[in-house]
């Protein structure tokens, strides 16, 4: 993980310093004037590189033209997809340009060159699709014969190579795919799936999934012990559980009205779990569990996310006030130091509102994945920028709190059954 951060500053770094080259590689005449004739392309190197001569390059990727009469072009295209031209970035010698975003439908392997009076350049250079981006699934935890969804970039499907979606380490082959699009693919789980990664090979090569299928990975709460997790919550509201959930027992937060008016509903009785703890009873701080404990000790805190399953039946849509996730160190509330103040203090926390946009929302008789960066537990109980976000000696007790977020909704009569409440990695 601190390797992933250093790379991003790396090429934060490339970034500005590319674009200090950008000015390098141009003229600032007073005025543009086109040419006529041919340009002549004599070969493509990187903006910020006189000597990095490249063939090929990937989508958006921004490269430089070296030539001659290069003003002379009215018109460029990679394959069928046409460029933007930006004339501040053409001179008679040089043009910088991005490849299109778009997956070009005909490969040629050619840039096209068009001068004004219509005639064609070409030049051979190969541009670079991405294989599969696999980000995110519709429910991690969904069963053999369920239909989920996969959410990406990439998913192209070639009538000479199709599209795979394989389980099981690659081993186990989705063999009913519903739909596919450049970002997101349907598909029924195949019997005998595992945990593990999702993989997706397109023509363009293939890609494991940034999530894991039935992650068992760190999971604080599965409120049956089945994947090494509390059974309950520890506090003046442990939490109430229910059977035959999506993965045996879970927590229902529900049963009661919910005034749509910001902050007009305190319940912690039907919409509230707390988890403080007290270690000599059996009720240890999250973070010293075993494997909660080394990720934290390997992973920045900005590279993990709280995950977990969330069902809203539709007899019980929810439209008012956000679920607000609150980790709490042990100087905010212990068994031994049990209080409720520390809902409306300035403890930074997650909240979650999926009804704000549409006014109701529930997922039927399904069950989702959630998934919230710990860096977006950076809110105050009303929904407002907290001015900080929470830190690793925070990560020691947790609530969940149906109250407030600042945003009016309706009144309504919600259910929310929440199971494998876990923290993990974001890839």
């Amino acid at each position: 993980m601190k390797r992933s951060k250093n790379l991003h500053i790396a090429l934060v770094a490339l970034t500005s310093f590319a674009t200090m080259s950008f000015t390098g590689c141009k003229d600032q005449p007073d005025e543009y004037k086109s040419t006529s004739g041919k340009p002549e392309v004599q070969y493509i190197r990187l903006p910020q590189s006189a000597d990095s001569i490249i063939t090929k390059s990937y989508l958006q990727k921004t490269i430089c033209l070296v030539g001659k009469n290069l003003r002379s072009i009215h018109k460029i295209l990679f394959n069928d997809q046409q460029a933007v031209l930006n004339t501040s970035f053409i001179t008679d010698n040089t043009l910088l340009v991005d490849i299109p975003k778009n997956i070009p439908s005909a490969v040629t392997d050619k840039i096209y060159m068009i001068n004004g009076a219509g005639d064609t350049t070409t030049y051979d250079f190969h541009v670079i699709v991405p294989p599969p981006v696999v980000s995110s699934m519709s429910c991690e935890y969904a069963a053999a014969g369920d239909e989920v969804t996969i959410t990406g970039d990439y998913f192209i499907q070639d009538p000479y190579k199709p599209l795979q979606i394989t389980f099981n380490d690659g081993e186990l082959p989705v063999t009913e795919i519903k739909s596919i699009s450049k970002n997101s693919l349907s598909f029924i789980v195949p019997v005998g799936a595992t945990s593990g990664r999702v993989y997706v090979e397109s023509v363009y090569g293939k890609s494991k999934s940034q999530f894991v299928y039935k992650d068992t990975r760190n999971i604080l709460f599965d409120f049956d012990g089945s994947h090494g997790g509390l059974t309950t919550g520890h506090g003046w509201r442990p939490g109430r559980i229910r059977n035959n959930g999506i993965d045996g027992s879970y927590l229902y937060l529900g049963g009661a009205n919910m005034l749509g008016k910001v902050g007009a509903t305190w319940d912690e009785d039907d919409f509230a779990m707390n988890y403080w703890p007290e270690p000599s009873a059996g009720f240890p701080e999250l973070s010293s569990i075993t494997g909660f404990k080394e990720l934290l000790d390997t992973c920045d805190i900005n590279d993990m996310a709280l995950k977990f399953e969330c069902r809203v039946p539709a007899s019980s849509p929810w439209s008012a006030s956000a679920l607000q996730m609150i980790f709490t160190g042990n100087n905010n509330v212990t068994f031994q130091t049990a209080n409720s103040q520390y809902y409306n203090a300035d403890i930074p926390r997650g909240l979650w509102l999926p009804w704000q946009n549409s006014g109701s929302f529930n997922t039927g008789s399904h069950w989702t994945t959630v998934t919230i960066p710990l860096s977006a537990f950076n809110k105050t109980y009303e929904g407002q920028a907290a001015g900080k976000t929470i830190t690793k000696d925070m990560l020691i007790g947790f609530t969940f709190f149906l109250w407030s977020g600042g945003i009016e909704g309706t009144d309504c009569t919600p259910e929310l059954d929440i199971d494998n409440v876990r923290v993990v990695p974001i890839k």
